[in-house]
């Protein structure tokens, strides 16, 4: 069985020590980096499946670091900081994290974040083979469709990139047309852990998301927020 590897990026060795620690001792294998640009030699040069980054960092910081990500990736990653506030983990999640830790943070709530994010991501990036069956998966409302086994979703014909959870929010939407999920739903759902203050982080994908498959996400065609109830996937 291959390991799943995760790079930490942290400018206190002493951090990047103790994590490398908790997520050994669960079979995973660690990558270390010390600021941001250390972070995007090493993706240039493993096969990395997760990144768990502190946003406090000398020469290039988390939040651009994360961008840069994205510009090319999908992979997962989380954010690590020791500011707490709303406002900072908004930020990071419209830089484009899939989840956000506070310093000081809990071993075993860091530990279960990391497989949560690292098993959506497995999923995610498992492409179908050339043993499976020829029948796909696919699901679609209007110009909107995604193929469960290729993992692809398309509007109007064009291919859409998703990270993760991103795909994993759509997916729920998506095979549930007409139905409406709270944002506590949606959070246990796809995070796979009891929903607490997740109504900015849901937020925030959803945004990301409608960004990515509407037209004019201002006005949205497929993905509808019922007010006061959650969000929802037209039927067409």
């Amino acid at each position: 069985m291959i390991k799943n590897t995760v790079l930490v990026v942290d400018d206190d060795k002493e951090i990047v020590d103790a994590i490398d620690i908790y997520l050994r001792n669960e079979g995973i294998n660690v990558i270390k980096a010390y600021d941001g640009i250390e972070a995007l030699e090493a993706l240039m040069e493993k096969d990395i499946h997760l990144i768990l980054m502190d946003i406090m960092m000398p020469k290039m910081d988390g939040l651009r670091t994360t961008m840069k990500i994205r510009q090319e990736k999908n992979i997962p990653i989380i954010l690590i900081s020791a500011k707490s506030e709303d406002t900072d983990k908004i930020l990071g999640l419209n830089m484009g994290a899939d989840d956000y830790i506070t310093k000081p943070f809990n071993p075993l709530e860091l530990i279960a974040r990391v497989k949560s994010q690292l098993r959506r991501y497995t999923v995610f990036g498992n492409y179908s083979d050339q043993n499976k069956a020829e029948t796909t998966s696919i699901v679609s409302s209007g110009g909107l469709s995604l193929n469960q086994d290729t993992k692809e979703v398309l509007v109007d014909g064009e291919i859409i990139k998703l990270t993760a959870t991103e795909f994993g929010i759509l997916e729920l939407l998506l095979t549930n047309q007409g139905r409406v999920f709270s944002i506590d739903e949606i959070y246990e759902k796809v995070w796979k852990e009891p929903s607490y203050n997740a109504e900015n982080t849901v937020a925030v994908h959803i945004r990301r998301i409608r960004e990515k498959i509407e037209i004019n996400p201002k006005e949205p065609k497929y993905l509808k927020v019922v007010w006061g109830i959650g969000y929802k996937i037209e039927k067409y």
